[in-house]
């Protein structure tokens, strides 16, 4: 038995295996329904057990072998060679050269990317919200894959199930910081129907820093985590809603 994913004909062409799955597919319940990867979760940790071992059967790896760490908007990136054990790593990104691993983030409304370099036969992933692509995550991602051997013009960057900018409302504050630290960040706002808040375009600006970075090819899957309640966990959707608590997303890669 394995989960459904969306996969990318980018890194299908790498030859990598590698998933964005949905919330479907799963046997979480209520809120988590059904395909919930977060171990940070207050779903029964049984259940996320069983997704995840899902996700890997899916990935082609051992359920151990697929490893996600401890996420904390942070820009911090490991290299990773084997299993984490017991206790998960804090970051927000991996990579690894060995084979048999899956790299794995968790989102629901952050962009999730998945990194690979097939001539060097290194790999990634990434999560980033708002807070982790403002802080560097993108560029130490990049910086630590080359360390690994990837060379930054073959590597080829795909972004997943992220909230889209018709989705993403933002006060004056949070655009300010981003205007504070580039002006041409104001590329990626516009003006919302409520007044004194704008619209901010989270994927956009993922693919501008990338673009900037010289990374070889990017690929936005285009799909709005908010606005398709079938397929996708929405932190923000969450909240407008009252809700408890909500599922996350997995996108995990591996080279297998």
């Amino acid at each position: 038995m394995s989960a459904p994913s969306l996969e990318c004909d980018l890194l299908v062409e790498d030859g990598v295996s590698h998933g964005f799955f949905t919330r479907q597919g799963g046997t979480s319940s209520g809120v988590y329904a059904s395909l919930n990867g977060g171990r940070g979760s207050r779903d029964a940790p049984s259940a996320v057990v069983q997704n995840l071992a899902l996700m890997a059967q899916t990935l082609g790896v051992a359920p151990d072998h697929l490893l996600v760490p401890y996420l904390t908007h942070s820009p911090d990136c490991l290299i990773v060679d084997k299993p984490f054990g017991a206790d998960r790593p804090r970051c927000d990104a991996l990579v690894t050269k060995t084979r048999g691993l899956a790299l794995g983030v968790t989102g629901a409304d952050c962009g999730i990317l998945l990194f690979s370099d097939p001539g060097a036969g290194v790999i990634g992933a990434a999560h980033a919200g708002w807070k982790g692509a403002f802080t560097g995550v993108l560029e130490s991602t990049l910086q630590t894959m080359e360390e690994a051997g990837a060379s930054r013009p073959a590597i080829r960057v795909v972004l997943g199930p992220t909230i889209a900018r018709e989705s993403y409302e933002v006060g004056t504050e949070f655009r300010d910081r981003f205007l504070a630290q580039n002006a041409r960040n104001i590329l990626f706002f516009d003006a919302s129907v409520k007044k004194g808040h704008f619209m901010f375009d989270l994927p956009a600006y993922i693919g501008a820093k990338l673009a900037a970075e010289g990374v070889g090819e990017f690929r936005n899957l285009g799909l709005d985590t908010y606005a398709d309640e079938e397929r996708f966990y929405s932190y923000r959707r969450s909240v407008h809603r009252g809700e408890p608590d909500y599922g996350r997303l997995v996108a995990a890669i591996a080279l297998v």
